[in-house]
């Protein structure tokens, strides 16, 4: 399988979700009026697109059928297609590419997401792309977030930086960056707890991290990826309004998007938070773990 039919495969449950419901509206009411929005409106709102996104677009799609006079109702889907695409698209490449040499990307994200597992596949995607990656295991609270990270490294072939469980994160990820550079690593990933409950704590610990990666590696890109579970539904947004509250986001993991009938949880992210999903998890293989693209993403939902 290609990409993209790894992609439209992983999508299958959001496609019955959302396409596949749709086309069913438009045969079965068979003309463009209020009762057809009101389908349209249920089956986005209930894929976790949201109520707030959910109204921008309905009210969108409402003005275009307007404008260019559409009468065919299977005219709207090509129109609701276009105005997902545009929800997703951002211009500024620079927000959507993870690039750069050398680059520090800071993982963040609550315990279960798949935090772990994520840097293991973010490691492997970029070494594929002839990257030299280093791992640092800055979760220490958790002794076996840093065996499981261990466990990545020797899978996917990556030197990782560790410290004893109950260390301080900010010392860990400081050595990590001396072995970067020492090194020459092209791409650093730091691991670090997610521990929302003591937001004040994670908030001290995430700001003495990033004042470390600042002072140590001034000139390097620096991400910061927040890694959400699209199974969660609605709670992967509250728990982004957190992480942006203790922490400069740059971009979104999004895992598990195979395991959900409402993979309408991008669009809500982009539109409410407008973060870029930047990776997104399609299946369980260490390779299924894709740079996001927005327009493939809208393809493999419609066609």
């Amino acid at each position: 399988m290609g990409l993209f039919d790894r992609l439209k495969d992983g999508l299958q449950k959001t496609r019955k979700g959302i396409t596949e419901k749709i086309e069913q509206v438009l045969v079965s009411l068979g003309k463009i009026d209020n009762d057809l929005f009101d389908e349209l409106e249920e089956i986005l709102i209930t894929s976790d697109m949201g109520l707030k996104t959910t109204e921008i677009i309905i009210e969108r799609l409402k003005a275009k059928v307007k404008e260019n006079k559409v009468t065919n109702p299977k005219d709207v889907k090509r129109l609701l297609k276009e105005e997902l695409l545009q929800i997703l698209s951002d211009n500024d490449s620079e927000k959507t590419a993870i690039f750069g040499s050398p680059l520090v990307i800071v993982v963040v994200g609550v315990n279960g997401v798949g935090k772990t597992t994520s840097i293991g596949k973010i490691a492997y995607l970029l070494k594929s792309n002839g990257k030299k990656v280093l791992l640092a295991a800055g979760d220490t609270f958790r002794a076996a977030a840093i065996d499981q990270l261990e466990i990545w490294a020797n899978r996917v072939g990556v030197d990782i930086i560790k410290h004893a469980e109950g260390s301080d994160p900010a010392a860990v990820i400081y050595d990590a960056l001396q072995a970067a550079k020492a090194r020459k690593a092209d791409v650093l990933i730091c691991d670090t707890a997610g521990r929302l409950h003591t937001k004040k704590n994670l908030m001290e610990e995430l700001r003495k991290i990033f004042r470390v990666i600042e002072r140590e590696m001034p000139d390097a890109k620096k991400e910061t990826l927040l890694v959400l579970d699209a199974t969660t539904g609605q709670n992967a947004i509250s728990q982004a309004r957190t992480f942006c509250e203790v922490a400069d986001v740059t971009g979104i993991v999004l895992t598990k998007l195979d395991g959900t009938a409402k993979g309408g949880i991008v669009i809500a992210i982009k539109s409410e938070l407008n973060i870029p999903v930047k990776l997104i998890g399609v299946g369980e293989k260490l390779d299924d773990l894709q740079f996001f693209n927005p327009r493939e993403f809208v393809d493999a939902l419609f066609d």
